[in-house]
C-alpha cells in the first residue's frame, strides 16, 4: 500500500438524548408527578496521537467516524445513558484542518496527546424539570440537541529531529542507514524513496531522530514530482540536513534546494542547518580541497562524508548533536472561532403568507420542543416574550392568525391586546 499522508474524513458527534416523558405510577400514588429524566449526552469524537503507525493507511476505506447517540430519559427522574465517544488513532505528527473553515482544529505533536474535533449534542430534560407551582403536570419534553459535523482534512507531518533534504539519488537513504538502525529501500536511481523514512541516531546516552524526506526535484514547491505531497515533511524538523553528491555539483545543487524551500515556506531557511557532502569516495583529494573552500562561503557548517565507506560519520554524528536546539514546547491548535449568534429578525415568508422568524436563540430553543404539544407551545411563548418575538412581530404588521414560522416549526400568531381588548368589548356588550 503507497504511503498516505493526507486523508479527508467526516466526524459526527452523537445526537443528545431525548428527554423523558413521564409520571409517577405507583400501587398507592396512581397519579403521581412528573418524573421524566434527563436524556444523555451525545458521545464525542476525538484525535488520539499514536506511535505505532507511521502513515494513515489504517484508516483508509472508513470516511465517516459518528460517535454514540445519548440515551432517552427515563421514568423516576433516571438520566438516559452517555453516548460512547470514539477515539480515532492517527499518527504523531497528524495536523487536522476544517475543510469548510480552514481553521486548524487539531495539530497532534505529542504521543498520547488527545483533540476533541466533534462535540456530542446535550440531552434534553425531562418533564420532571418543567413542572412549577403553576405548571404541575407538564406533558412535555426538552429534545436533544445534535453533535457537531465537521469535515476534516488530515495530514501527516513527520515529526523527526533531524530532515535530510536533497535531490534523488544523493544518498540520504543510505546515509540514514549508515548513521542509525533504519533500513530503508535503497537503490541506484531516482525516486527510490517514496514515503519519509525514519531512523534513531544515537551517542552515548542521547538521541536523535531523523528523516530522510523524500528527493526534491526542480519546482518541487509547484508540486511537480513527489514535490507538495513530501515538502510538509520538512517543517516539523528542527535541524535540517542538506545532502549533497560530492561529484555533481555540489554547490549548484545547495542552491537550487534553497530554492525549492525558499518558495514553499521562506521560514524554513531561518532554520539551523548544516551542509552534508556524501560521495566523498568519488572525488580526489584536490577536489575536496576546493569544494571545502566554495561550500563554506554558503554560510553553513561543512562535513564531508561516505556513507558507503563509513568516512566522517562520527564527526557528522557529533554535528548533528551540537547543533540540534531544544526541543520547542507544543503549540495549542488555534481555537475554531465561535459560531456568531443572530439576533431575531422577523420577515415576509416568500409566499407572501404569513411571517419567518430567525436568530440563533430561537430557532435553537424551538428545535428542542415538540410544536405540535399545546403544553410545549405554551412554555415556549413564554420565551418569545422574553426574546421581544411578540414585539418584533407587532412591530412587522402580524394580524391575529397569521402563520410564524420558526426552524422547521409552525406556530399562528396571537396579538393578545387585540385579544384582550376583543374580551373587554364582549364584557361590555354583556
Amino acid at each position: 500500500m503507497p504511503f498516505r499522508d493526507v486523508l479527508d474524513i467526516t466526524v459526527q458527534g452523537g445526537k443528545g438524548g431525548d428527554g423523558g416523558l413521564s409520571f409517577l405510577r405507583l400501587k398507592y400514588v396512581p397519579k403521581g408527578g412528573p418524573d421524566g429524566g434527563r436524556g444523555g449526552d451525545g458521545g464525542s469524537v476525538y484525535l488520539r496521537a499514536v506511535d505505532d503507525i507511521t502513515s494513515l493507511d489504517k484508516l483508509v476505506g472508513r470516511t465517516t467516524y459518528k460517535a454514540g447517540t445519548g440515551g432517552q430519559g427515563e421514568g423516576r427522574e433516571r438520566a438516559g445513558k452517555d453516548g460512547e465517544d470514539i477515539y480515532v488513532d492517527v499518527p504523531v505528527g497528524t495536523r487536522a484542518t476544517d475543510r469548510d473553515t480552514g481553521e486548524v482544529v487539531a495539530d497532534l505533536v505529542e504521543v498520547g496527546q488527545v483533540a476533541l474535533v466533534a462535540r456530542g449534542g446535550k440531552g434534553g430534560r425531562g418533564n420532571a424539570s418543567f413542572a412549577t407551582s403553576t405548571r404541575r403536570t407538564p406533558r412535555f419534553a426538552e429534545r436533544g440537541t445534535p453533535g457537531e459535523t465537521r469535515r476534516l482534512r488530515l495530514e501527516l507531518m513527520v515529526i523527526a529531529d533531524v530532515g535530510l533534504v536533497g535531490y534523488p539519488n544523493a544518498g540520504k537513504s543510505s546515509l540514514l542507514a549508515a548513521l542509525s538502525s533504519a533500513k530503508p529501500a535503497i537503490a541506484d536511481y531516482p525516486f527510490t524513496t517514496l514515503s519519509p523514512n525514519l531512523g534513531v541516531v544515537e551517542r552515548g546516552l542521547e538521541r536523535l531522530t531523523m528523516a530522510d524526506i523524500p528527493g526534491i526535484i526542480e519546482d518541487a514547491h509547484l508540486g511537480k514530482g513527489l514535490g507538495l505531497d513530501f515538502l510538509r515533511h520538512i517543517s516539523r524538523t528542527r535541524l535540517l540536513a542538506f545532502v549533497v553528491d560530492a561529484s555533481q555539483d555540489p554547490e549548484g545543487h545547495l542552491r537550487a534546494l534553497r530554492h525549492e524551500l525558499r518558495e514553499y515556506d521562506p521560514a524554513l531557511l531561518e532554520r539551523p542547518a548544516l551542509l552534508v557532502v556524501n560521495k566523498l569516495d568519488l572525488i580526489d583529494r584536490s577536489l575536496r580541497d576546493e569544494l571545502e573552500r566554495e561550500l563554506t562561503r554558503a554560510g553553513l557548517p561543512v562535513v564531508f562524508v561516505s556513507a558507503l565507506e563509513g568516512t566522517g560519520l562520527d564527526e557528522l554524528k557529533d554535528a548533528l548533536f551540537d547543533l540540534l536546539p531544544p526541543r520547542p514546547q507544543p503549540v495549542a491548535a488555534a481555537r475554531a472561532p465561535r459560531r456568531a449568534v443572530e439576533a431575531p429578525r422577523v420577515k415576509r415568508h416568500p409566499s407572501g403568507q404569513g411571517w419567518v422568524v430567525t436568530g440563533t436563540e430561537v430557532e435553537e430553543l424551538v428545535s428542542r420542543f415538540d410544536a405540535t404539544n399545546r403544553d410545549a407551545v405554551s412554555y415556549l411563548q413564554q420565551h418569545f416574550r422574553a426574546l421581544g418575538i411578540e414585539r418584533l412581530l407587532k412591530r412587522a404588521g402580524a394580524r391575529t392568525g397569521d402563520e410564524v414560522h420558526i426552524g422547521e416549526a409552525t406556530f399562528d400568531y396571537l396579538d393578545e391586546d387585540e385579544a384582550a381588548g376583543e374580551g373587554e368589548a364582549e364584557g361590555e356588550g354583556a
